[in-house]
C-alpha cells in the first residue's frame, strides 16, 4: 500500500468511529519493510516473553482523552517517534474499551507521571470504574484533553495515523503542544512488573 492508500485508509478509520480529520500531512519516505513468514517465527512461551522484557524499564503515563465522560488509561508503551514533524506514539490493546473513546475523540494527551503518582496510574489501570473521580486536572490547551495535576510532563496530540501491531494498535500522534511540570520532578518508572524510581 503507498502513501495515499494508507493515508487514506486511514482517513477512513478515523471517520468511521466519528473523529475529526485534520488535512493530510505530507509523509516522509518510507523504508521498505519485509514482512515475517510463519516459517521465520521462533516459538516463544507468552510468560517467558512476558518475564524477559519486564527487564526494559520504562515510563509510565496516563492517555487522557476530551468527551461528556472524559477517557483515560495507564500506558507505559509510550515513545517519541520523530522531532520532524513531531511524533509520538503509544501503543493500546486491541480489546481496549478506552481506545474507541480516545478515537471518536480524534484528539488525546500523554500525561507522563511523576514518582509519586503510582495510586493515580492504578486508578486508571481498572476498567469499568469512574477513573476521573477525585482527580485534579484542567484542559490541555489545544486538545481540551484532561491535563492531570501532578503530571512530570504533558504532551498535547492530534491522531495521525492508527497501525495494526499484533494483538495491539500502534497510535501515532502529532504534537500540537507539550510542557513539563516541575523541573526537578523524579519520573515513575516500571520494572519487572512494579513501580520503580530512580535511584540517586
Amino acid at each position: 500500500m503507498g502513501h495515499a492508500g494508507m493515508a487514506a485508509t486511514v482517513v477512513r478509520y478515523l471517520r468511521s468511529v466519528g473523529a475529526p480529520t485534520a488535512a493530510p500531512v505530507e509523509a516522509l519516505p518510507r523504508p521498505d519493510l519485509r514482512a515475517v513468514r510463519d516459517d521465520e517465527r521462533a516459538p516463544v512461551d507468552p510468560a517467558e516473553f512476558r518475564r524477559v522484557l519486564g527487564s526494559f524499564a520504562s515510563g509510565v503515563t496516563i492517555v487522557t482523552a476530551p468527551g461528556e465522560q472524559p477517557a483515560g488509561f495507564a500506558c507505559q508503551s509510550f515513545a517519541s517517534l520523530s522531532l520532524d514533524p513531531p511524533l509520538v506514539a503509544f501503543m493500546v490493546a486491541r480489546t481496549s474499551t478506552t481506545w474507541p473513546r480516545i478515537a471518536r475523540a480524534g484528539v488525546f494527551c500523554v500525561n507522563v507521571l511523576g514518582a509519586d503518582q503510582g495510586e493515580l496510574c492504578r486508578g486508571f489501570a481498572v476498567s469499568g470504574a469512574d477513573k476521573f473521580a477525585g482527580v485534579a486536572y484542567d484542559a490541555a490547551p489545544v486538545s481540551g484533553s484532561p491535563r492531570l495535576d501532578g503530571a512530570a510532563a504533558w504532551i498535547d496530540c492530534v491522531i495521525h495515523a492508527v497501525h495494526t501491531g499484533g494483538d495491539h494498535l500502534i497510535v501515532v500522534g502529532r504534537v500540537t503542544s507539550l510542557g513539563t511540570g516541575a523541573e526537578d520532578a523524579a519520573p515513575l518508572l516500571f520494572h519487572q512488573g512494579r513501580f520503580a524510581t530512580l535511584a540517586d
